[in-house]
């Protein structure tokens, strides 16, 4: 395995993967680093669906054979809202709407609940596929609360409106290096290190 590609764009995901894959001693490129270009259609019901379809498609763009695609799905749960917007995260609300915007509706659509009641978690589910065509997935979660109003500049997404008990505060305002041991990423990616490091 010469390098790992990581199909996403999202600069702010590439940050924390490359942090945490840095042992490996394998260059981890972006899909826009490796010059691919693909619109991948997530029609998937599962967020372990959508993270296979996603690494699937782009392995099917490779020639180089010592490469492996990993790709990951993930989204936020919210217990009260029937675990919307789940696979939808990053479409809900429609696809170029700001996460402020996004965060302040599940904030305003969680107006008068108690705290009790406010149970989310962030699910990561990453796909692998290898150069011989086999893949694997894994899947994890970090459970918290939605919080009373955004705070931190640290994350991205719906990372300041999502609070873990054991900080006292969101994810946003955690660093770097304490959220990337608690995330839902975090776990994913160490669980599939520990694949890639067995084959």
């Amino acid at each position: 395995m010469e390098k790992i590609i990581f199909a996403t764009g999202n600069q702010g995901k590439m940050r924390e993967i490359r942090s945490i894959l840095s042992d490996i001693n394998v260059e981890v490129l972006s899909m826009a680093e490796a010059g691919i270009e693909a619109e991948i259609e997530e029609n998937g019901t599962s967020f372990e669906e959508n993270a296979l379809m996603k690494a699937r498609a782009i392995a099917a763009r490779l020639s180089d054979q010592d490469v492996v695609v990993l790709a990951d799905d993930s989204g936020l749960e919210v217990d009260y809202l029937n675990k919307e917007p789940g696979i939808y995260s990053a479409r809900y609300m429609g696809e170029d709407t700001s996460y402020e915007i996004k965060n302040k509706n599940i904030i305003d659509r969680l107006k008068g609940v108690p705290k009790e009641k406010r149970s989310a978690r962030f699910v990561c589910a990453i796909a692998a596929v290898f150069a011989n065509g086999e893949d694997c997935v894994v899947r994890e979660t970090i459970e918290g609360y939605i919080g009373f109003e955004p705070a931190g500049e640290n994350g991205f997404g719906y990372d300041p409106i999502f609070y873990v008990d054991q900080y006292d505060c969101s994810t946003a305002q955690l660093s770097m290096e304490i959220k990337n041991q608690l995330s839902h990423r975090g776990k994913a990616l160490r669980a599939m290190r520990e694949k890639l490091a067995h084959r």
